[in-house]
Protein backbone atom coordinates (compact mmCIF):
# COMPACT_ATOMS: atom_id res chain seq x y z
CA UNK A 1 0.00 0.00 0.00
CA UNK A 2 2.78 2.30 0.30
CA UNK A 3 2.39 3.65 3.57
CA UNK A 4 3.65 6.89 5.30
CA UNK A 5 3.08 8.85 8.20
CA UNK A 6 -0.46 10.54 8.22
CA UNK A 7 -1.73 7.84 6.23
CA UNK A 8 -4.84 5.94 7.24
CA UNK A 9 -6.60 2.56 6.00
CA UNK A 10 -10.16 1.76 6.33
CA UNK A 11 -11.41 -1.62 5.97
CA UNK A 12 -14.69 -3.29 6.57
CA UNK A 13 -15.88 -6.99 7.42
CA UNK A 14 -19.60 -8.62 6.05
CA UNK A 15 -21.78 -8.92 3.79
CA UNK A 16 -20.75 -7.14 0.87
CA UNK A 17 -23.85 -4.94 0.01
CA UNK A 18 -23.79 -3.63 3.58
CA UNK A 19 -20.42 -3.58 3.68
CA UNK A 20 -19.64 -1.56 0.56
CA UNK A 21 -22.58 1.21 1.49
CA UNK A 22 -21.07 2.22 5.05
CA UNK A 23 -17.30 1.50 3.44
CA UNK A 24 -18.79 4.16 0.41
CA UNK A 25 -20.27 6.66 3.58
CA UNK A 26 -16.92 6.99 5.24
CA UNK A 27 -15.04 7.65 1.79
CA UNK A 28 -16.86 9.98 0.96
CA UNK A 29 -16.48 11.96 5.10
CA UNK A 30 -13.02 11.61 4.75
CA UNK A 31 -12.97 12.81 1.51
CA UNK A 32 -14.88 15.88 2.88
CA UNK A 33 -12.63 16.34 5.72
CA UNK A 34 -9.70 16.38 3.75
CA UNK A 35 -10.79 19.20 1.37
CA UNK A 36 -10.98 16.77 -2.17
CA UNK A 37 -14.28 17.78 -2.91
CA UNK A 38 -14.63 20.55 -5.92
CA UNK A 39 -16.86 22.89 -4.80
CA UNK A 40 -19.54 24.42 -6.91
CA UNK A 41 -18.70 21.76 -9.47
CA UNK A 42 -20.94 19.23 -10.89
CA UNK A 43 -20.16 16.05 -12.20
CA UNK A 44 -22.57 13.71 -14.08
CA UNK A 45 -21.86 10.22 -15.10
CA UNK A 46 -24.38 7.13 -16.58
CA UNK A 47 -24.66 3.82 -14.71
CA UNK A 48 -25.48 1.02 -17.06
CA UNK A 49 -25.30 -2.82 -17.52
CA UNK A 50 -27.04 -3.53 -14.29
CA UNK A 51 -26.66 -7.52 -13.83
CA UNK A 52 -30.68 -8.26 -14.50
CA UNK A 53 -30.50 -11.28 -11.72
CA UNK A 54 -28.88 -11.90 -8.76
CA UNK A 55 -28.75 -14.93 -6.49
CA UNK A 56 -30.16 -15.17 -2.26
CA UNK A 57 -27.37 -15.94 -0.13
CA UNK A 58 -29.85 -17.35 2.36
CA UNK A 59 -32.11 -19.76 -0.53
CA UNK A 60 -29.84 -20.09 -3.51
CA UNK A 61 -32.34 -18.87 -5.70
CA UNK A 62 -31.82 -16.72 -8.17
CA UNK A 63 -34.64 -13.32 -8.18
CA UNK A 64 -34.48 -10.11 -10.08
CA UNK A 65 -31.93 -7.55 -8.98
CA UNK A 66 -33.89 -4.74 -10.17
CA UNK A 67 -36.49 -3.93 -12.49
CA UNK A 68 -38.36 -7.13 -13.03
CA UNK A 69 -40.11 -5.48 -16.07
CA UNK A 70 -36.49 -4.42 -17.76
CA UNK A 71 -35.97 -5.90 -20.95
CA UNK A 72 -32.94 -7.99 -20.71
CA UNK A 73 -29.47 -7.35 -23.13
CA UNK A 74 -29.90 -10.51 -25.46
CA UNK A 75 -33.54 -10.87 -25.34
CA UNK A 76 -34.89 -14.07 -25.47
CA UNK A 77 -31.66 -15.46 -26.39
CA UNK A 78 -29.91 -14.20 -23.81
CA UNK A 79 -32.31 -15.80 -21.16
CA UNK A 80 -32.30 -19.43 -22.91
CA UNK A 81 -28.40 -19.94 -23.47
CA UNK A 82 -26.80 -17.55 -20.77
CA UNK A 83 -26.23 -17.80 -16.93
CA UNK A 84 -28.77 -15.91 -15.37
CA UNK A 85 -25.98 -14.79 -12.97
CA UNK A 86 -24.07 -13.01 -16.31
CA UNK A 87 -27.00 -11.54 -18.08
CA UNK A 88 -27.55 -7.90 -18.07
CA UNK A 89 -30.51 -5.85 -18.40
CA UNK A 90 -30.99 -2.85 -20.22
CA UNK A 91 -31.43 -0.31 -16.93
CA UNK A 92 -29.40 3.04 -16.18
CA UNK A 93 -29.18 5.22 -13.32
CA UNK A 94 -27.78 9.07 -13.66
CA UNK A 95 -25.88 10.22 -10.58
CA UNK A 96 -24.26 13.68 -9.94
CA UNK A 97 -21.89 14.22 -7.78
CA UNK A 98 -22.85 10.61 -6.85
CA UNK A 99 -26.29 11.37 -5.87
CA UNK A 100 -28.48 9.15 -7.72
CA UNK A 101 -30.65 11.49 -9.74
CA UNK A 102 -33.12 9.11 -11.70
CA UNK A 103 -33.42 5.43 -12.40
CA UNK A 104 -34.26 4.53 -15.85
CA UNK A 105 -35.21 1.45 -18.18
CA UNK A 106 -36.10 0.29 -21.47
CA UNK A 107 -38.98 -1.81 -20.82
CA UNK A 108 -39.55 -5.42 -21.52
CA UNK A 109 -42.50 -5.58 -24.41
CA UNK A 110 -42.43 -8.87 -25.55
CA UNK A 111 -44.12 -11.95 -24.07
CA UNK A 112 -42.35 -15.01 -24.31
CA UNK A 113 -39.51 -12.74 -23.20
CA UNK A 114 -41.33 -11.63 -20.22
CA UNK A 115 -42.12 -15.27 -19.41
CA UNK A 116 -39.35 -16.84 -19.57
CA UNK A 117 -37.89 -13.55 -17.65
CA UNK A 118 -39.84 -14.66 -14.55
CA UNK A 119 -39.47 -18.13 -15.54
CA UNK A 120 -35.64 -17.96 -14.36
CA UNK A 121 -37.08 -16.25 -11.19
CA UNK A 122 -38.75 -19.12 -10.45
CA UNK A 123 -42.32 -18.19 -11.89
CA UNK A 124 -44.34 -20.34 -14.14
CA UNK A 125 -46.38 -19.44 -16.72
CA UNK A 126 -49.60 -19.48 -15.08
CA UNK A 127 -48.37 -17.56 -12.22
CA UNK A 128 -47.42 -14.96 -14.41
CA UNK A 129 -50.01 -15.15 -16.38
CA UNK A 130 -52.59 -14.44 -13.61
CA UNK A 131 -50.37 -11.95 -12.28
CA UNK A 132 -49.85 -9.96 -15.47
CA UNK A 133 -53.07 -10.30 -17.35
CA UNK A 134 -53.79 -6.99 -18.58
CA UNK A 135 -49.71 -6.56 -19.54
CA UNK A 136 -49.34 -9.41 -21.38
CA UNK A 137 -52.41 -9.09 -23.30
CA UNK A 138 -51.81 -5.54 -24.56
CA UNK A 139 -48.11 -6.94 -25.33
CA UNK A 140 -49.79 -9.22 -27.58
CA UNK A 141 -51.40 -6.60 -29.42
CA UNK A 142 -48.42 -5.01 -30.35
CA UNK A 143 -46.11 -2.97 -28.25
CA UNK A 144 -43.57 -0.94 -29.29
CA UNK A 145 -39.76 -0.92 -28.13
CA UNK A 146 -40.02 2.01 -24.72
CA UNK A 147 -38.48 2.98 -22.04
CA UNK A 148 -37.77 6.41 -20.37
CA UNK A 149 -36.30 8.25 -17.45
CA UNK A 150 -37.18 11.03 -15.36
CA UNK A 151 -34.97 12.77 -12.94
CA UNK A 152 -36.53 14.32 -9.79
CA UNK A 153 -36.57 17.75 -9.59
CA UNK A 154 -36.50 17.89 -5.94
CA UNK A 155 -33.09 16.33 -5.50
CA UNK A 156 -31.70 17.90 -8.52
CA UNK A 157 -32.98 21.54 -6.62
CA UNK A 158 -31.49 19.70 -3.01
CA UNK A 159 -27.49 19.60 -5.12
CA UNK A 160 -27.86 23.08 -6.37
CA UNK A 161 -29.15 24.12 -3.02
CA UNK A 162 -26.11 22.11 -1.13
CA UNK A 163 -28.57 20.30 1.26
CA UNK A 164 -27.91 17.07 2.59
CA UNK A 165 -31.90 16.69 3.42
CA UNK A 166 -34.10 15.93 0.37
CA UNK A 167 -36.95 17.10 2.65
CA UNK A 168 -35.92 20.52 2.52
CA UNK A 169 -36.53 20.43 -1.21
CA UNK A 170 -39.70 18.56 -1.45
CA UNK A 171 -42.67 20.48 -1.46
CA UNK A 172 -44.94 19.00 1.10
CA UNK A 173 -42.28 16.94 2.70
CA UNK A 174 -43.43 13.71 5.24
CA UNK A 175 -42.06 13.42 8.35
CA UNK A 176 -40.37 10.69 9.83
CA UNK A 177 -43.60 8.85 10.51
CA UNK A 178 -44.84 9.15 6.96
CA UNK A 179 -47.62 11.91 8.38
CA UNK A 180 -48.37 15.44 5.86
CA UNK A 181 -48.33 17.82 8.83
CA UNK A 182 -49.66 20.61 6.74
CA UNK A 183 -52.41 18.53 5.01
CA UNK A 184 -53.29 16.21 8.73
CA UNK A 185 -52.51 13.04 6.69
CA UNK A 186 -53.61 10.16 6.64
CA UNK A 187 -56.72 10.25 8.24
CA UNK A 188 -58.70 7.88 9.54
CA UNK A 189 -61.28 6.32 7.81
CA UNK A 190 -65.18 6.37 8.43
CA UNK A 191 -66.20 2.35 8.93
CA UNK A 192 -68.85 2.88 5.80
CA UNK A 193 -66.13 3.52 3.29
CA UNK A 194 -63.76 0.63 5.31
CA UNK A 195 -66.83 -2.06 4.53
CA UNK A 196 -67.77 -0.36 1.21
CA UNK A 197 -63.61 -1.25 0.34
CA UNK A 198 -63.49 -4.76 2.00
CA UNK A 199 -61.16 -3.44 4.78
CA UNK A 200 -60.54 -3.38 8.24
CA UNK A 201 -58.49 -1.77 10.49
CA UNK A 202 -56.69 -4.42 12.71
CA UNK A 203 -54.84 -1.64 15.38
CA UNK A 204 -51.54 -3.17 17.22
CA UNK A 205 -51.63 -4.41 20.57
CA UNK A 206 -50.24 -3.09 23.37
CA UNK A 207 -47.66 -4.68 24.95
Amino acid sequence: LSLAAGHAVFFGAGEFDEVSKIMGAVRVEAAKRAGHFEEGVFRFCWIVDFPMYEKDEDTGTIDFSHNPFSMPQGGLEALETQDPLDILGWQYDIVCNGVELSSGAIRNHEPEIMLKAFEIAGYDRDTVEEKFAGMLRAFRFGAPPHGGIAPGVDRIVMLLADEPNIRETIAFPLNGNAQDLMMGAPTELEEARLKELHLSVRKPQPK
